[in-house]
């Protein structure tokens, strides 16, 4: 089912608030009860709400974990990936930096970059490359998602879409065996699908923890990664695949 802008938005509140309440959707949207009740009634029927009284709730078992709990995730392997994506990063180039945790520690590890230009939809990162003065950023607009400083929505998508850059580094919900990157968010997943295709090369930024996770949207293949930057080797199955992808892998070592 392929979500409407609203829908999406909806959706958003929903898991950045826990609940959404069918009377405050239907003012906040300028449209009638019976238009928001249809639209939770989709977003029920396609797996992505439950109904409760009076709203609905994020679909159990299908919601990305909190912001806070993310980032204190696997923050070693985080920040090792981030140095070797950086190594990757030359100075004097452009640079799409988008939602995660791991493109913040990517960020983290530009801040002695020179010349570098980054366009981004996440506060995050250009809060942090605020102290690079060798950086030029570009922030996105589009609707601001409180739970983690990202910025999504059609808007976004047609702000990347003006741009031609040299390198992306994405981040990414999920990662299955068959070599697909997944995520739990469409609004966000259109965005990202956008980046990749405005960037000459993208870089995939994941630790292994990504492996063992699933998420609902399917946002690109590592067929159509340039490199992937990650804390342990991957599968024998899926590492083959990459090698006949061309889709180049490096496993961080220990800090």
């Amino acid at each position: 089912m392929a979500l409407s802008f609203r829908q999406s938005e909806i959706l958003e509140l929903a898991r950045a608030e826990g609940r959404v309440v069918v009377e405050d959707l239907a003012q906040r949207f300028d449209v009638t009860l019976q238009t928001i009740r249809r639209d939770l009634t989709e977003l029920a029927d396609s797996g992505h709400l439950d109904r409760v009284h009076g709203g609905a709730v994020p679909k159990t078992g299908v919601s990305n974990l909190g912001y806070d709990q993310r980032r204190r995730m696997n923050e070693g392997a985080k920040a090792a990936i981030a140095r070797d994506c950086a190594a990757a990063l030359p100075d004097n180039c452009s640079i799409i930096l988008n939602l995660g945790t791991t493109t913040e520690a990517v960020a983290q590890e530009l801040l002695h970059h020179r010349n570098i230009t980054v366009v981004t939809n996440n506060m995050n990162v250009a809060n942090t490359l605020v102290a690079n003065p060798g950086c030029e950023i570009m922030v996105a607009g589009g609707a601001l998602r409180r739970s983690d400083g990202g910025l999504v929505g059609e808007l976004t998508t047609q702000f990347f879409e003006q741009f031609k850059v040299d390198y992306a580094v994405i981040g990414v919900s999920a990662l299955d065996r068959d070599g697909d990157l997944l995520d739990f968010d469409l609004a966000e997943v259109r965005v990202s699908k956008a980046i990749i295709r405005q960037a000459r090369q993208t870089f995939l930024v994941c630790d292994h923890s990504k492996l063992d996770r699933s998420a609902p949207a399917k946002l690109a293949s590592l067929a159509e990664i340039t490199s992937l930057f990650t804390d342990a080797p991957l599968p024998p199955d899926l590492a083959r695949k990459c090698a006949e992808w061309g889709t180049n892998v490096k496993v961080a070592g220990p800090a």
